[in-house]
Formats: structure tokens, sequence, C-alpha cells
């Protein structure tokens, strides 16, 4: 329990240091009701995170189902594993990835968080940002860092894409010390996108995310909708009740 603990108050330190230090989180522009957006997040997602993250409450045939693919579109946009045997990754199997433990903390010093509800812990802003505010940090063992996490073991696996980008520095004096510190990212070599491209290839990822986090979210909200218009006309119709049944009271 006591390791729970920690390991809880150790992962919301980053945003609580980027807080402090004045950042900005950018708003994602996310929109679950989009499958387009959700199923182009999906095949982002399968291409460059799952090799390391897994999303092991989620299944493939239920991504097909939500966004309306063919079992046969699953297998050949979205399912590249195999089992030890060589045979492909069933349609209905969950989306795990063969990293081990022992080897996600001998390459990254720790284990790989699963992503299924990381945009419901750390929420669409939040991871929105962080993928894009990696910058080169030559002190790192990858060469990168990250403004909203600093210090992060994941390496830009997106820099091919945003290209790579230098922190500018700014000096202050704050209580009469002089305090430097990262004012903005700019491009230092650019990739094969632009940053508008960019940005929109990570907003369908995070839309991805959203989704993973709860994909019943849109029944919900129109079945909301639905009971929230019973309750209206069950409400005029108990109150003309009620009326009828008190009128020789009153």
């Amino acid at each position: 329990m006591k390791k729970q603990i920690l390991t809880l108050i150790l992962s919301v330190l980053p945003t609580f240091a980027f807080a402090a230090g004045g950042a900005h989180i950018d708003s994602a522009p996310i929109n679950i009701s989009d499958m387009e957006s959700v199923k182009r997040g999906a095949k982002h997602f399968v291409n460059y995170c799952f090799s390391c993250h897994e999303a092991s409450y989620m299944r493939f045939n239920r991504i097909a189902r939500d966004t309306g693919m063919t079992d046969a579109e699953v297998r050949e946009e979205l399912i590249f594993t195999t089992n030890e045997k060589g045979v492909p990754t069933k349609v209905g199997s969950l989306m795990k990835v063969a990293m081990t433990e022992e080897y996600a903390r001998n390459a990254f010093g720790g284990p790989v968080p699963d992503l299924t509800l990381t945009a419901r812990s750390r929420g669409a802003d939040w991871i929105y940002t962080y993928l894009r505010s990696f910058y080169i940090d030559p002190y790192r063992p990858t060469g990168m860092n990250n403004l909203l996490f600093p210090d992060v073991s994941m390496p830009h696996v997106l820099s091919s894409l945003q290209g790579m980008q230098k922190a500018v520095y700014k000096t202050e004096t704050r209580q009469g010390v002089e305090v430097e510190y990262v004012d903005h990212l700019e491009l230092a070599q650019a990739g094969s996108m632009t940053a508008e491209e960019y940005d929109a290839f990570v907003a369908d990822l995070v839309n991805f995310m959203v989704y993973l986090g709860e994909p019943v979210q849109n029944e919900r909200r129109s079945l909301g909708i639905k009971v929230l218009i019973f309750l209206a006309i069950f409400f005029v119709l108990a109150y003309m009740l009620k009326k009828e049944y008190w009128k020789d009271v009153h």
C-alpha cells in the first residue's frame, strides 16, 4: 500500500513542478464523437506507442466495432504482432505488448506504463502538451528532455514527424537570486510534418487515448440526454397528477 501511495505521489510531482514554474498547458482539440479522428488516432497509437506501451484493457475488435472498421482492416492496419509461434494476434485479443518488465527496467529504468487510463488520470490537455514539449538536452541519456515532464525516460518517438526543438532560456532575478528557466521552445531541425500537421496528428492520437479511457462515453452522453428528457416529461405528469389529487384539499 505504501509503495502504491509513493508511486502516485511521484507520478504527479512533475505536473506540480510544471505548474509551479508558470508554464502553460495547451488545450487539446478533442472531439470524442469524431470516430474518424479516433480511427486515425488508433493507427498512430499502434505505429508509434504500441511497441512499448500496452492498452491492456482494450480489445482490437472493440475499436473495430466503435469506429466501423472490418476485421480485415484491423488485421491490416492495427495488428502487427504475433505470438511465440509466429501466429498473428487475434482480432479479439487485448492490446498487450511482448516487452517484459525486466527489459523495460534495463532499457528505461522502470516499467513502461499502460496507457489505457492515462487520459483519465492525466487529462487530454496534459498529454497533448507533453507530446509537443520535447526538446534537445545533451545531458539526458536519450538526448531529449521534456518541458512538461522534466527528466522523463521516454525518448521522443515522434521526432521524425515534429522535428527537433531547442529550449530558449531566460534569466530573471527572484528574491535577489538569478534564476534561469526555459522561456519557450523553437524548432531547430524540421521534421516531416509542419507544425499544424503535427498538432493535428497529436490531436488524433490524444482523441484515441480519451476514447481508450472510456469507450462508452458517447453512448453514456446520449443515454443521459434521453434520461433527462424522460425526467422532465415525468415531472410535468407527476405535477399535474399531484394537483388533481390535492385540488379538493386546497
